[in-house]
């Protein structure tokens, strides 16, 4: 049988796992960490559960497929928890937002702040809606890996103004500042810039609006768990604890990996899940890499980072949506100083997540369980987190408490936090990002790392950094452009399965 291997176990990892098996391969994931996920990690503390990274579950479909696919029910192993609202957006004069899928309350809200609004926002959803149908649902599992193909959705990327930024866009049909940064930041949750980031990733609007926001019982460590017992119960080996060092190429193809406690596996072909930079610059022999040289490497441009604290609190906030954008008093300057000038500004804009909104077992009970999240300068900022961090956390937690949570700092229990460095050396990703490659326009589609490897016949990539990019629906879709470009499995059939019609894949589109 056919031997793969899936090196990390993100969800883009365990998702090709489930291609591959579905393709016939003998599958083996290999871990570098003692945990699976990926930024999907978790944190068990003292009765709390912490999700490390992604909360929001968009296009349900997605998971529901890949059980599917080797004929399981996702039911009998995750369940979906819906969120209302989407998001609730506090600016900083204190006034609210609360975006949400219904589309007669989205538009009393809007109207509650800003009534002249309501018209330009109905053509901007009409605006999302198109770049939606083009650029997911025509392109966002389809390989980017020619100029033809590039070259092909050029035209409509033009019509579809895709010039323009997301927040460029907005502000042609918002005229209140706030509703542009609300309708604006969602770019951010795969890390670009809103005021540079091309407008195509304007869809993220549609496509929230169209499948809606979930949250998965248990947190998104029960999902990572469910695709743990599929792939096991499927008959892959999934190995933590396994870095690997080294991947070897003879005549052109990849042969092996080695792992740093010397371990070697043997295979036919290798996805990786991990940063295509370092898989590129650090596991493969220059002499193997044309296109990937360092030099072309060095070139890359790297997304923001993040600082997340994450925290346990004696007392019940019950007045807290589940998903909470904290805006502070600068929005343009902010981002500026983040993705451009690389420095800790003063001032922070941060999204809140209280899970016991939706999960009361997710903290012990009569207390919450939260993370604080703030965009902040990868590692090329220079910035010293290990004199920054407790500063950075306890300004972070003070201000919190005087403006939304009040009497956090005495009731507070768990407490500890992330930088940029735990993206770097435990995440192993380069400069520290949060999102990988920043998905820029000159970094995005075919510019983006390609899910077949141009140098390495038998290696592919999927994850954050390759097309269509980051946020958990990105990854799951670089994982399904796996199907058109990995071969089947030597002297086995594909296995035929009934699709069943789950509630997120037949999902009603929303309607204007």
């Amino acid at each position: 049988m056919s031997k793969a291997i899936v090196m990390g176990s993100g969800f883009g990892g365990l998702a090709a796992a489930v291609r591959l098996l579905n393709k016939g391969y003998d599958v083996t994931v290999l871990e570098a960490r003692d945990q699976i996920g990926g930024r999907a990690g978790v944190f068990k503390q003292d009765g709390y559960t912490f999700d490390a990274g992604p909360t929001v579950i968009t296009a349900p479909y997605l998971l529901n497929e890949l059980f599917e696919l080797l004929q399981e029910d996702p039911k009998d192993f995750f369940e979906l928890l819906p969120i209302d609202p989407f998001y609730r957006i506090i600016f900083n004069d204190k006034s609210k937002f609360d975006y949400v899928g219904d589309e007669d309350r989205l538009i009393e809200n809007i109207k509650d702040l800003s009534p002249k609004d309501v018209d330009g926002y109905r053509r901007l959803a009409r605006h999302a809606k198109d770049i939606f149908d083009v650029g997911y649902t025509e392109l966002a599992d389809a390989p980017f890996d020619t100029v033809a193909s590039m070259l092909r959705v050029a035209p409509d990327m033009i019509k579809l103004q895709n010039y323009r930024s997301v927040y460029s866009l907005v502000s042609k049909y918002i005229k209140d500042e706030r509703l542009r940064m609300a309708f604006s930041f969602e770019p951010l949750l795969v890390g670009g810039n809103p005021t540079k980031i091309t407008s195509i990733y304007l869809l993220i609007h549609w496509l929230e609006r169209k499948w809606g926001v979930h949250f998965v019982k248990g947190g998104t460590t029960a999902l990572v768990d469910a695709f743990r017992r599929l792939l096991v119960k499927k008959g892959a080996n999934v190995l933590t604890n396994a870095s690997v060092k080294k991947i070897e190429v003879e005549n052109g193809s990849v042969k092996r990996v080695i792992t740093e406690d010397e371990r070697i596996f043997d295979c036919d072909l290798l996805v990786s899940n991990a940063d295509p930079v370092r898989v590129y610059r650090d596991m493969i022999d220059s002499s193997h890499r044309s296109k990937h040289s360092d030099r072309s490497l060095n070139r890359k441009k790297h997304s923001m980072s993040l600082f997340v604290a994450y925290f346990g609190a004696k007392k019940l906030y019950p007045e807290l949506a589940h998903h909470t954008i904290l805006l502070g008093p600068r929005y343009n300057g902010l981002l500026k100083d983040i993705f451009d000038r690389k420095v800790l500004a003063d001032d922070f804009s941060l999204y809140l997540h209280a899970p016991t909104r939706t999960d009361v077992t997710m903290a012990p009970e009569g207390h919450e369980c939260f993370y604080v999240l703030s965009p902040v300068p990868n590692k090329l900022g220079k910035i010293d987190w290990a004199t920054e961090t407790e500063r950075y956390k306890e300004k972070i937690y003070r201000w919190m408490d005087q403006n939304h949570l009040s009497g956090l700092m005495d009731n507070l229990t768990v407490d500890f936090a992330v930088n940029p460095d735990y993206f770097d050396f435990e995440l192993q990703s380069e400069h520290g990002a949060a999102f990988g490659i920043e998905p820029s326009f000159t970094q995005s589609a075919y510019f983006r790392f390609h899910n077949r490897s141009e140098d390495v016949n038998g290696l592919y990539f999927v994850g954050a950094n390759t097309h269509p990019g980051a946020g958990i629906p990105g990854v799951l879709n670089s994982a399904k452009v796996l199907d058109k470009v990995v071969p089947q499995a030597s002297g086995i059939s594909r296995v035929k399965t009934k699709r069943r019609r789950s509630e997120g894949l037949r999902a009603p589109e929303a309607q204007l």
